[in-house]
């Protein structure tokens, strides 16, 4: 570990003992019921946080906060509605991912045996910034999405990687208003995924992850605005120019390809300066934005040279 990191936090800062309990019961729980299966591993490793990330002085947001203030355009545009409508009998077993695309191997994975082929899952806790100046602190369960590019192996030629997430309009009465460019896409360049920050969650509070947060797997680059996580991923393409993006291709003069959280770069329409702490009281809830969302020291290389205010 190095103690360097500004994201390192030790277990006893994360969740509480009681907490913590109350998860280990639900995991055994949960393995009992599923020993055996390529599922098992996955939920049995969530149970040890990976204490090499932490956020000093910060708060998780509260799980109740997490899971029912969700912005997922697909199953509706209040805050409120994914959680209503994306847990009415929508199934995220099956499922597959199928990843493509400049790489030199191209497979279709079950999402299990995807889980299982990524090893050990982690436990990290994120700043979440969102685009529109709200802000939370969220455990997330997952995997270093650079174990997903060296699985396959990326070409010489592969410069970035897009997301699709999953169609469903029969199911999903966002994806059938005409408005939005469905499936959603985003995407990173190759040295943005490599980063040890960039991450796949499967999982936050060390649970399954709900379907109102982009179950089965979604992205999380905890450096960039909240909309470049992908959620319900179905596709990974590796590919050498700079992918559409649902956004930046329906408001590209106010949603940029690399969507860095930057307190110097207002939106057209808001401030970024700020942001309001979700769960964080009426006397506490804005507080300064950090750029980068307080990883500057962490990524800021990645960017050394780009014009960050035309590069937004």
């Amino acid at each position: 570990m190095n103690p360097s990191r500004s994201w390192e936090l030790p277990d006893s800062a994360v969740t509480s003992h009681s907490d913590f309990l109350r998860r280990r019961e639900f995991l055994v729980r949960v393995g009992m019921g599923l020993a055996g299966t390529a599922l098992f591993p996955s939920f049995a490793d969530a149970a040890s946080l990976n204490s090499s990330y932490k956020l000093d002085g910060t708060a998780l947001t509260k799980e109740s906060d997490v899971t029912s203030y969700n912005n997922f355009y697909e199953w509706g545009l209040s805050k409120e509605e994914p959680a209503t409508l994306a847990n009415q009998g929508w199934k995220t077993r099956p499922w597959s991912v199928a990843i493509g695309g400049l790489c030199d191997k191209p497979a279709t994975f079950a999402i299990d045996d995807l889980l299982a082929a990524l090893g050990t899952v982690e436990q990290r806790n994120y700043r979440h910034r969102c685009v529109e100046a709200w802000s939370m602190v969220i455990p997330w369960d997952g995997y270093p999405l650079a174990r997903l590019v060296d699985l396959a192996a990326p070409k010489p030629e592969a410069k970035y990687i897009q997301f699709t997430s999953f169609l469903d309009p029969e199911h999903c009465p966002g994806q059938r208003n005409g408005s939005f460019h469905w499936p959603y896409t985003e995407g990173l360049t190759i040295a943005e995924a490599r980063h040890e920050l960039a991450f796949l969650a499967t999982g936050l509070y060390g649970k399954k992850l709900p379907n109102q947060n982009g179950a089965p797997i979604r992205l999380v680059v905890p450096w960039k605005y909240g909309f470049k996580g992908a959620k319900s991923i179905v596709k990974i393409d590796f590919v050498d120019k700079q992918p559409d993006t649902l956004w930046n291709t329906m408001a590209p003069s106010e949603y940029g390809f690399y969507a860095n959280v930057n307190p110097e770069v207002d939106h057209p329409r808001w401030s970024q300066a700020s942001e309001r702490v979700i769960g964080g009281g009426f006397f506490s809830s804005k507080k300064p934005t950090l750029k980068f969302n307080g990883y500057e020291k962490e990524v800021a290389a990645l960017y050394t040279g780009l014009d960050l205010k035309k590069n937004f």
